[in-house]
Formats: structure tokens, sequence, C-alpha cells
């Protein structure tokens, strides 16, 4: 499927225009970092599965990439331990609950069934291979920045805030610990998920992260192979249309129709394999922790290129 420049531009630009003066949604309040953004701040982007860049609005403003790194944790541990060992230890359903429930946890029997809410993303840390939380972080990191084609840093006013607040997560550790499935310390897994969602990006390295995921894995840009097994996509697709837009994924998949992942720091991100990634950021959230304008935005870009997953026969040719 072959999209021309000027249609991508448009859509892009159009949706920028359309949904500025949407102005629902409140920031996350629960993180002071993440309160104090300004909630007027909006950037749209796409990026091919053949490295096109197309943007409009604050796409090159950095914001926290938060909940949106459980993909790129998830695709190193999968790489780690396979594709079976994964599924068998973090799960691949949806929990119907909020992205930190701590009741979910407990229903399940103190384990995850999912590795993008927090839970399920803490045990998906704990499982990465490394001597230590530190060569952990530090492979996380590097994942990151494969992903977006450029080197990441860690906002430590962002990790500061954070951790000064994560007792909540801490909690959900200590549970999955006593249910046997956090496969490190589990103040160090949680010390280390805290840092990944603390990393800053752009809306145009968000978009190029889900450009690599759609070209099976290989950075558009960049040209590097950052998923050595091509193998690992579907799964990750299948894992982000279960969870990513955590109780709102199922409206999502009915509406739109694309894989997705959703953030609290206010970025959206939708892929559809082989063709390009969507991605838009806004910190205005609603109450399921997705941005306002973010999750209008990325549909109206979806419905202008006809890109929807569940339509295969329009891409037959």
């Amino acid at each position: 499927m072959n999209i021309d420049d000027a249609a991508i531009q448009a859509a892009v630009s159009t949706a920028h225009r359309d949904q500025a003066g949407e102005h629902g949604g409140k920031n996350a309040s629960y993180i002071p970092y993440l309160a104090s953004v300004d909630p007027a701040l909006f950037g749209v982007s796409v990026v091919t599965a053949d490295g096109r860049v197309f943007e409009a609005g604050d796409a090159r403003f950095e914001f926290a990439l938060e909940s949106i790194s459980k993909v790129f944790s998830m695709a190193v541990a999968m790489g780690d331990v396979g594709l079976q060992e994964f599924h068998d230890k973090v799960g691949a359903d949806p929990t119907g609950e909020p992205f930190n429930s701590v009741i979910s946890v407990v229903l399940h029997g103190d384990t995850p069934v999912s590795p993008l809410v927090n839970a399920g993303a803490m045990s998906t840390v704990s499982l990465i291979t490394a001597d230590g939380p530190e060569q952990r972080w530090e492979r996380i990191l590097a994942a990151q920045g494969a992903f977006a084609g450029r080197r990441i840093t860690l906002s430590d006013a962002v990790n500061d805030s954070e951790q000064s607040t994560n007792f909540h997560n801490r909690a959900i550790a200590w549970l999955l610990y006593s249910g046997g499935t956090m496969y490190s310390d589990p103040m160090e897994a949680c010390d280390v998920y805290t840092r990944q969602c603390s990393t800053l990006v752009t809306t145009v390295d968000l978009a190029t992260m889900g450009a690599t995921i759609a070209a099976r894995g290989t950075n558009p840009v960049t040209r590097e192979q950052v998923i050595s097994n091509p193998a690992l996509v579907p799964p990750m697709l299948a894992e982000m249309t279960m969870e990513g837009l955590y109780t709102a994924s199922g409206d999502w998949a009915y509406r739109v129709g694309l894989p997705g992942k959703s953030g609290v720091g206010g970025g959206v991100l939708a892929i559809m394999p082989g063709v390009l990634a969507i991605a838009a950021f806004s910190p205005p959230l609603d109450p399921a922790g997705n941005s306002v304008r973010g999750l209008k935005a990325v549909a109206q870009i979806a419905d202008a290129l006809n890109l929807n997953l569940y339509n295969a026969q329009d891409y037959a040719t």
C-alpha cells in the first residue's frame, strides 16, 4: 500500500488544525511533573515504513514517554526469553481494570495478565537478561534509542517526580513477588520500570519508534535492524490491540482498527503494519489516561488515509 506524500501531509495538517481547539481532559495530576506541562502543547507526526516523515504543531517538543515505554521493553524481553515463555509468564489478555489496578493482580493470583499495564510491565522488566539493575536499565534505554533512531535520555526531573510518588507500583511489585511472577528483586524492577517511563521523546521520535514496528523491526530512518527476530512483531501488535489504550482499548479497536499505545505523558501511538505509524502528543487526558486531543487526531488521520487493520481487502493490491 503506497500513500503519496501530499495525502499524508494533508491528513496530518488537517487533523492538527481540527483538533487544536479541543479543550477536554486534564493533565495527569498524581505525578507533579506531568501536572506542570503546558496543556496547550499539541504535536502530530506520521512516519512511514520506508522512512518518510511528516509533522505538524509541537512535534519536536520533548515529553515523557511514560507507559508507551512498555512496548519497547516488551520487545527486549520477548527477544530474551522467547515468545512462548513471555506469553506464559506475562500474558496477553485485557484486564478490564485501570492500568495501575491492584484488584486485577489479586484476582489473578498475584500474577500479571498483560505487559501493557503496570503489573505486567514490571514483570517484563524483571525478565530482561542482565547482571543487575543498571545493565537492565541500559539495555532498555539503548532499545528506546534504537527504535527512535537517536540517543534517548532520562529526565531527572520526571524520574525524581515519579520515584517520589510510586508507592502504589511498589505494592504491586511485592504482590507479584509473592505470586512468583517477579524475576528479579521487586524494588529494583520497580525502580527500572519507573526510569523507563521517565525518558523524553518527541512526537516525531514516537512515530519513528512505531514505524520501526510497522517495518517488521527495521528502523526506516536509520535502516538498523532493531528487532532481530521479525516474528516478535505480530505478538507485539496483538498485545497493543488488547491493552494498549487501557480500558478504552476495545472501543479504539472497534472505531479505529489499529494497534495502539498511550501514555499519561500525553503521547498516543498507532501502527498500520507494513505501512506507517501515527503519533500525537497533547497532555490533557480522559478518565482512562489517554490524551483527548491525541486520540482524536490519530483517529482522524487513520480515517483520512483509510487505515484499518480489519479492512484487509483494501490492501490486497
